[in-house]
């Protein structure tokens, strides 16, 4: 059963985003992706200082069944990504919204935000 935390927004690419405080986005993929993926053994973050746009390929993750490439849910420039990744990918599967989240992005524009999905949204279009 996957898990849909409600502050989040999701993306139907399967992207979460969280709005910080600092007005900072920080970007994962969701319980359901990680799940349909399989063990995760690589991931390919984007560049810090990277401009992204929403809904562009920006980082890709490999697990023992496939590759998935991974679009940013805002635009904005990378400021900092999840290092600890690169010496332990398996933190997405074990921890999809908390360690295993993948960039944050300082957010061009905040209206990005409000074309992403509510978890109740996102549940239901993945069950």
């Amino acid at each position: 059963m996957s898990d849909f935390p409600m502050e989040l927004k999701y993306a139907s690419s399967h992207e979460w985003a969280r709005l910080e405080d600092n007005g900072t986005v920080v970007v994962g993929i969701t319980d359901h992706a990680q799940d349909a993926l399989g063990d995760i053994v690589y991931v390919e973050l984007p560049d810090i200082g990277a401009e992204v746009d929403a809904g562009a390929e920006v980082a890709v993750v490999e697990s023992v069944k496939a590759a998935s490439d991974i679009y940013s849910p805002v635009s904005g420039e990378v400021v900092r990504v999840n290092s600890a990744l690169e010496d332990e990918p398996e933190l997405v599967n074990n921890s999809a919204y908390e360690d295993g989240w993948l960039f944050v992005v300082s957010v061009a524009d905040g209206e990005d935000l409000g074309e992403l999905m509510d978890a109740e949204d996102y549940q239901n279009s993945v069950e």
